[in-house]
Formats: structure tokens, C-alpha cells, sequence
């Protein structure tokens, strides 16, 4: 009895298992098929994906490496307060020394740098602007600082949403073009990569909500668009404190629908260029406007320097400006929001009193000892995130510079000569005491002995000033410059050609010199005798050997939009002595 109980138990459970068996083996291969692409898609990137922890192991979050030698990006507000020098592990198990880059505190961006390795696991970047509503996402970090064997936790959604603005209401940050995804996105995940189905990098994951909502998960979490930080890519690396761009002036929506000009300021680029209130803007940087949001996030992934393509209608008639776009903040509010804040001097004592003793905060933390071997890698600076990186960039293209012609030896009196585009002869004279430009019966003059700078000659946005700061730069000198660093890169002029950029100030005037992305030759300069000045640009043209230099054979001047001169040199003169021909 028992045996034909066990035999019809063994039956029955047979009759059970079958059709499990059955319906397993008759799963759609189309869906094994993207079971399988999924695993290999997450087996791919995981290695890229950086577990940030603070010097002292408090705090972190996450990061993604992006090229061979340890850049990583991540967010900023994950490194505000991990200090100079952090730790970070990858899912090799390995823990890695890191450091400062640079921050963006407006796009809520930063770059570290890993140290040790010259082949690191690097994602691959992909185009947010082809991302679409409905793709699949992959959010990829370290959650609630879960993964403490350096392995990222995944989660896995589509896209709810691309082109997303999210105002700074109460705050610094400025999420703007971003993309909104039902990828779970919590605390810790912040920095980290998203990915889409094929393996690329389209987003940093951001906050996984805002403002009221705290940062719990609430199914609407934003990433920073890949393409947005391609546009900062070099500012990022420049070591710099980076800031957002305006264009120095708001927009509205009129009765009619369109995007109108609400306010601008005179001394904006937009207004010198022509911009007016009640213009209609029609596109912006190649892409149509069609609500206030839409401009806000097309202006808000351009650093402030761009000089970018407006066309506006007035009159119905369209027009077309290039317009070099405005910082966003002042330096003193970035500063602030990196830490660098300014304390306010203490107030003398009064006669006969004696100074109060400054008592010591005993909460307060000393900054964590660098790694021996790294402290070199962070050089403070004011205005800088770390100006070490600064210097490197700075050393590229002066070295590029040096390498096709040398004037560090030749800082005496140079004579140019020549003919103007019109036929007529000229001579230029570039000493330590001024500058003279002479032409027929015309001869102008630029003292540099009492730093009062000038339009000269008239209509140029002074020309003989800014040749004064192509002396200093070439033949070495840019310590005698107020301020010297690297900006980051851009499109010469808003067109197609990337320029890595240096900036150079002096008395109030200041001169911003290309440098081609691909040969690093030196394209040409802008030049502006103040800050808010129209611009004197000079374009290098048919480079040739003079007096055993690599020098300009002309200088194309424009003042503006406007060219004004067009010098062809025919002679150079280099002499030691420091006279200025009369």
C-alpha cells in the first residue's frame, strides 16, 4: 500500500514538473536574447563605474572613469566635501588613490583624477541628443554606500523624459537639458554613470529629486546630459572653478506665441551685436526656440566665453549675430560656493586695547594629510579648483608655442614691415615703453608707461595695446601679465573649428589667445580694453619664416564684426635694445 502511494506521489509530481519544464524551454528567444544583452551590457561598463569615499571614509558617492590615464567624472556636490585627495574603488576589488580636478557647482559636475594606473576601464560616450522617450536606461553607482566590495549596484528603466529644466529655486544648482529617467537613483547614487542599451555613456546621474521632495526615490530621477559636459570637457580639466554662461538678457512668451527679448543689458555682447527688447529669437546655437524653458536649456549646457549663432527676427526680417555669451555668476559667488569665500578683516583694536585672543574651534577637523607620493598633484590657488592642472595645460601650449619659433631671448624693440591691404606701406614698432604704428602721414601711439590703455588707432578697439600683449606672449613673458591661465576650449569665432583657449589680463585689458585643437598652432587672438569693451580680433594667416622666425605673413584685424585692417608682413627686425622709434 504504502509503495503505490510513493509511486503515485512520484507520478503526480512528475505531471507537475513537465509543463514547468515545458514552458521554460518554449521561452520567446527574442527575450533570452535581451536577458543576454542585458548581462553583457552591465558586464561591459561595470569596470568604469567609481565608488567615491571621502579621505577619512566618511561620505561618497559615485563616479564613472572616462579616459585611460584616471579622469572620472562625478558630481559636485558628491566631492564639496570629500576634500582634495579621496579614495575610490572599482569593481576589481581595488582601492585607488584620487584627486581634485575641477568642479562645475552650477551644473553640479566635477573631475577627479585616479591615481596609480595609465590603463583604467573607461566608458564610452555616447549622444544624449538622440536620446528618446522609452530607451532603456542602466543608473549604475554605489546606492546608500551599499558596495563595499567596490561592485555597483544596478538598476535598470527606461527614459521618462529628455530636454528637462529644473530651476535653481533656493540653490546654486542648475539642472538644465537634462534626462529623466524611472531608473532608481538614491543617495549615493549621485556621480554615477547612466547608460543606455548599448553600452554608452549618455548621463551623470544627478539628484534623484528636488527641493521639497528631499532625495528620496520618488520614480524621477535626473541625469546631466553627456553632451552638456562635453561642452565643458576642457574647461573641466583646466583645474578652474567653472561657471555657467548668460546671455545678458531674459526672454518671454508673447501674446502671439513667440520668444521675445523681455530685458538686456547695453553692455552685453548680444546688444553690441544688434540685439534689441521685443526681438523675437528664432534659434539659438542651431536649434529652434520655441519656449522660455527651451532657451534656458540650451543656454544653460554652454560655458560662459562661447560665442554662439542667434538668429532673431524684427520687422520680419531674420537676422544673424554670433554671440560670445556672459558668465552666469560672479567670481566672488563662485568662490563661495567652492569654499573660497573671502572672511571679512577683523576689526582693529581701539587704542590702548589689546587685541582678544583667538580662541581655536575644537570641532574643527584638519584637512587629511595627501598621499606622500600625490601631494604634488594639488597646487592651491584662489579662483581655482586646482591650479596644478592649470599649469599642465598652460605648459602644452607654450611649449607647442616655442616649438615653431623662440623669442624668449628676443625681448628688445620689433619692427614690423609692410603693406596694408590697400597697397600703402606701414611700419610697427613694439618696445617696453609703447607701441607706434606709422602709415603714410598717420603715425599712432600707445605709452605703456602710465597703464592707461587706448583705442588706437581710433576704431580699432585698440590694436596697438593688444600688440603689446603678442609681444609679451611670444617672447615669453607671460609673468608680467596680471593674470595668465587656461581657459578651456571652444569654437573659433562659433563656427566649426575647436580652439583650446589662454587668457591673459593686464590693467583691465584682457586678450584671449587660440590655439587649434588638433596642430596647436596659434590661430589668432581677441583683444578687449575692458571687460565689457567691443573686441579688437586678430587673425593669424600664411605663417612664414622671418628673420629665422615662424612668424604671422598677416594679420587680419576686425573690430567687432567688422574687418578694419589687413596687414601683410614683409620684414621683421628684432633688436636687444629697448628704444622706441619716433
Amino acid at each position: 500500500m504504502q509503495k503505490n502511494v510513493f509511486c503515485a506521489t512520484l507520478l503526480f509530481s512528475i505531471l507537475l514538473i513537465v509543463p514547468a519544464f515545458a514552458e521554460v524551454s518554449s521561452v520567446d528567444p527574442v527575450v533570452l536574447a535581451a536577458q543576454k544583452q542585458r548581462i553583457d551590457v552591465i558586464k561591459a561598463v561595470s569596470p568604469s563605474v567609481v565608488a567615491i569615499f571621502g579621505a577619512e571614509g566618511a561620505g561618497g558617492g559615485s563616479g564613472v572613469l572616462v579616459t585611460p590615464d584616471g579622469y572620472a567624472l562625478t558630481n559636485f556636490h558628491v566631492v564639496s566635501g570629500a576634500g582634495n585627495f579621496m579614495k575610490c574603488g572599482l569593481n576589481d576589488g581595488k582601492l585607488y588613490d584620487a584627486v581634485i580636478v575641477s568642479i562645475d557647482p552650477t551644473g553640479d559636475v566635477a573631475l577627479i583624477k585616479l591615481l596609480g594606473r595609465t590603463d583604467f576601464p573607461v566608458a564610452k560616450l555616447g549622444n544624449s541628443d538622440k536620446v528618446q522617450v522609452g530607451d532603456w536606461a542602466y543608473a549604475m553607482g554605489n546606492p546608500f554606500l551599499l558596495a563595499t566590495d567596490f561592485q555597483p549596484t544596478i538598476t535598470y528603466g527606461i527614459v521618462s523624459g529628455v530636454h528637462r529644466y529644473q530651476y535653481p529655486a533656493g540653490t546654486f544648482l542648475e539642472y538644465t537639458d537634462c534626462i529623466q529617467v524611472d531608473s532608481s537613483i538614491n543617495p549615493g547614487n549621485s556621480g554615477g554613470p547612466l547608460f543606455n542599451d548599448r553600452g554608452e555613456l549618455i548621463g551623470i546621474n544627478g539628484r534623484g529629486s528636488f527641493e521639497k521632495r528631499g532625495r528620496v526615490n520618488s520614480g524621477a530621477g535626473y541625469a546631466i546630459s553627456i553632451n552638456q559636459i562635453k561642452h565643458f570637457w576642457d574647461h573641466l580639466k583646466s583645474g578652474r572653478i567653472v561657471d555657467h554662461a548668460s546671455l545678458g538678457a531674459t526672454v518671454t512668451t508673447s501674446l502671439d506665441s513667440t520668444i521675445d527679448v523681455a530685458e538686456i543689458l547695453e553692455e552685453s555682447d548680444a546688444y553690441r551685436k544688434g540685439l534689441r527688447l521685443g526681438d523675437e529669437i528664432v534659434s539659438f546655437a542651431g536649434r529652434p526656440i520655441r519656449s522660455v524653458n527651451q532657451f534656458k536649456n540650451i543656454l544653460g549646457i554652454y560655458p560662459a566665453g562661447w560665442t554662439l549663432p542667434l538668429v532673431y527676427r524684427r520687422d520680419e526680417k531674420k537676422n544673424t549675430i554670433y554671440v560670445r555669451l556672459q558668465a552666469l555668476h560672479t567670481t566672488a559667488e563662485l568662490q563661495e560656493q567652492a569654499g573660497q569665500k573671502k572672511k571679512p578683516p577683523a576689526k582693529p583694536a581701539r587704542p590702548g586695547e589689546e587685541k582678544p585672543p583667538q580662541i581655536p574651534n575644537p570641532h574643527a577637523k584638519p584637512e587629511p594629510a595627501p598621499p606622500e607620493q600625490y601631494k604634488h598633484l594639488y597646487v592651491p590657488k584662489t579662483g581655482f579648483t586646482n591650479y596644478y592642472f592649470n599649469q599642465q595645460q598652460q605648459d602644452r601650449l607654450l611649449k607647442a608655442l616655442n616649438s615653431t619659433s623662440n623669442f624668449s631671448d628676443l625681448k628688445g624693440t620689433w619692427t614690423l614691415t609692410g603693406k596694408q591691404g590697400d597697397g600703402s606701406e606701414f611700419t610697427l614698432t613694439l618696445a617696453d615703453k609703447g607701441v607706434g604704428f606709422e602709415s603714410g602721414n598717420d603715425i599712432f601711439l600707445q605709452s605703456l608707461e602710465t597703464g592707461n590703455y587706448v583705442d588706437e588707432p581710433p576704431g580699432t578697439g585698440g590694436l596697438l595695446a593688444a600688440l603689446h600683449h603678442f609681444r609679451l606672449l611670444l617672447s615669453g613673458q607671460s609673468e608680467r601679465f596680471t593674470d595668465f591661465y587656461y581657459l578651456g576650449s571652444e569654437r573659433l569665432d562659433g563656427k566649426n573649428e575647436l580652439v583650446d583657449v589662454l587668457v591673459a589680463t593686464q590693467t583691465g585689458t584682457i586678450s584671449r589667445w587660440y590655439f587649434n585643437k588638433a596642430d596647436l598652432s596659434l590661430r589668432g587672438f581677441d583683444f578687449y580694453l575692458t571687460e565689457n569693451s567691443e573686441v579688437c580680433s586678430i587673425r593669424f594667416e600664411q605663417f612664414q619664416t622671418l628673420n629665422g622666425q615662424k612668424f604671422p605673413g598677416e594679420l587680419d584685424v576686425l573690430y567687432g564684426n567688422r574687418p578694419v585692417m589687413k596687414l601683410k608682413i614683409e620684414r621683421l627686425k628684432l633688436e636687444p635694445s629697448d628704444t622706441l622709434k619716433k
